[in-house]
């Protein structure tokens, strides 16, 4: 699984480059299948429960799943990039969201804020702790900077398969839910809103959008508990 990260952690570091006016979602999916595959991986998201790219691409008000296709991304956009792979029949699952150019300064703090929200959560990912101290930490830190947190898609276990037990909500309460142990691995993935953290799924069946219309953000990543602490496994490369 650290192989795995690794080269996941290559690929997003690749796409973020990417991210620019003009450039359409469905051309950043399919950078990502050449990426991939070019490091010797699987893509893992296509045909996962059906999903039809290789990489989630969600645009502003857009929170996750986004299904890339002909939109053009403008100056200004937050774009969120989700991509999973597999290396020798281990899952990697990460993601970031870019801002496209420049950006309101309302949306360049909520990128902030997001990421260091991600950060403590994964120093909670220790042994002895319990998930909802992962959730707790991660709900603190958004909400006292008066952000919504989505409640409805979580992080999740991964190892063999992209979506193991346990879940790991963006909430909850310390010392409460499962034990975490060494070689426990997580995906840990806060998902925040300008306003109200309600969500709707699109039509197409996949993409997450917030009810309200405002703006999201989300940042992931693979986590392996080790006996000291935590050990990010997608960390992109400086």
């Amino acid at each position: 699984m650290r192989e795995a990260g690794r080269h996941l952690g290559a690929v997003l570091a690749e796409l973020r480059d990417r991210v620019r006016p003009g450039i359409t979602t469905l051309e950043l999916d399919r950078a990502a299948d050449r990426a991939i595959r070019r490091r010797g991986c699987v893509p893992g998201f296509l045909g996962y429960d059906g999903f039809p790219r290789h990489l989630c691409v969600s645009v502003n008000e857009e929170i996750v799943h986004g299904v890339p296709g002909r939109r053009r991304l403008r100056a200004g956009d937050l774009v969120s990039l989700d991509c999973g792979l597999i290396h020798q029949g281990w899952w990697a699952d990460a993601g970031l969201t870019v801002a496209c150019g420049a950006v309101r300064p309302e949306h360049a703090e909520l990128l902030r804020v997001t990421e260091e929200a991600l950060e403590l959560g994964i120093l909670q990912a220790r042994p002895g702790n319990r998930i909802g101290d992962i959730g707790h930490a991660v709900q603190r830190h958004l909400e006292g900077h008066g952000y919504g947190v989505v409640r409805l898609y979580t992080g999740h276990g991964i190892g063999r398969d992209m979506h193991e037990d346990p879940q790991v909500p963006n909430h909850g309460q310390p010392r409460r839910g499962v034990e975490i142990r060494p070689g426990l691995c997580l995906a840990i993935e806060p998902m925040a809103t300008l306003g109200d953290p309600a969500t709707r799924v699109r039509d197409d069946g996949w993409t997450v959008v917030t009810q309200d219309g405002r703006w999201a953000c989300y940042f992931e990543h693979t986590v392996a508990v080790g006996e000291e602490g935590p050990e990010v496994l997608t960390r992109l490369p400086a």
